[in-house]
């Protein structure tokens, strides 16, 4: 099994949006080091505790401080954007950094309605037009000969298209064109399983892609003790609990006096049944007991911590664990 990095290049409290995107840069440095297969960054807007808004040019940014890792999206909203901008921009990457670009595919807007609006590409944005906007971006992939509109660069480039989702419709997406299928499983897994076995008996093979592959979502903190790796995680929680409550902000800094209440501890259970907190033991067994149950093919990892230094360390842990 295969392990990766989505990052959402956080912002700390009392931190800067340059401190999140130095630290991604080194994070995924090490990660080329320890053998993890991609590393992929989230489009998010109006998030003050996020820096990959600009999702393109931040993995830019990471391809050209790296040499062998694949980067890429997981993913871009395409709700928010005209499909032939995202292939010239996917183009302009793939081949500035041949061989080494994925691009991920989402159809929710990453934000708040008002913030949808502001981002302007419609009047009135339609998540369900998603199949179609697929479509026409994979059209601009093709070689460009008899095409009225082109994208330079971009036809006839092969840029590896993955489908994410969180529900139902974005397994039968997947299926139907013959994608790798990405399900955000570290926010959102009640629908996984059902999801999973849709993509799986829809699938349809494609150029692309002759057997269904699926990359799981999971919250991986890792330290040297479970005790050190639960304090770390009261990070996540308390900016999961945050972003619920519609008040999302910076990473919270880590606290060993933090208790939920009880409505707190139920909204946090589903995302604890697609998490691995503790020492390196505890870690190897939750993913491996999680990717056997849901014959994940790749498990990405996502490690909201607030030091940099934890952060690696936890991500160091991982890559030992799953070697072993």
């Amino acid at each position: 099994m295969t392990l990766s990095i989505l990052d959402l290049a956080p912002i700390g409290e009392g931190r800067t949006a340059t401190d999140a995107l130095r630290e991604s840069l080194d994070l995924a440095q090490h990660a080329e080091r320890w053998g993890y297969r991609r590393y992929w960054l989230a489009e998010h807007h109006n998030m003050t505790g996020i820096a990959s808004a600009a999702t393109a040019v931040v993995i830019g940014h990471i391809a050209a401080g790296t040499r062998s890792i694949r980067v890429g999206a997981g993913g871009i909203m395409l709700p928010n954007h005209a499909p032939l901008v995202v292939a010239e921009q996917f183009g302009t990457l793939e081949s500035l950094f041949p061989g080494r670009i994925d691009l991920g595919l989402g159809r929710a807007p990453g934000s708040d309605q008002t913030t949808a609006r502001a981002l302007r590409r419609t009047l009135v944005s339609n998540p369900d037009e998603f199949p179609q906007d697929i479509l026409e971006l994979l059209s601009y992939f093709h070689p460009a000969e008899g095409q009225r509109v082109r994208a330079v660069p971009g036809a006839g480039l092969t840029v590896p298209i993955y489908i994410l989702g969180s529900s139902l419709f974005g397994a039968q997406v997947a299926a139907a064109l013959g994608r790798p299928f990405a399900f955000a499983s570290h926010f959102a897994p009640a629908l996984m399983t059902q999801a999973l076995q849709i993509y799986r008996e829809r699938f349809r093979p494609s150029a692309q892609l002759e057997h269904p592959y699926v990359i799981l979502g999971m919250h991986v903190v890792a330290a040297d003790t479970d005790t050190e790796a639960r304090y770390l995680w009261t990070s996540a929680q308390a900016g999961f609990i945050n972003l619920r409550r519609g008040n999302p902000g910076p990473l919270p800094k880590p606290s060993r006096d933090f208790e939920l209440s009880a409505m707190d501890r139920l909204q946090l259970q589903d995302i604890l049944s697609a998490s691995a907190i503790g020492g390196p033991e505890t870690v190897h067994a939750a993913i491996r007991d999680f990717a056997e149950h849901h014959g994940a093919d790749e498990i990405i990892a996502v490690a909201q911590i607030y030091e940099h230094a934890a952060r690696l360390r936890s991500y160091e842990i991982a890559a030992g664990v799953m070697r072993a």
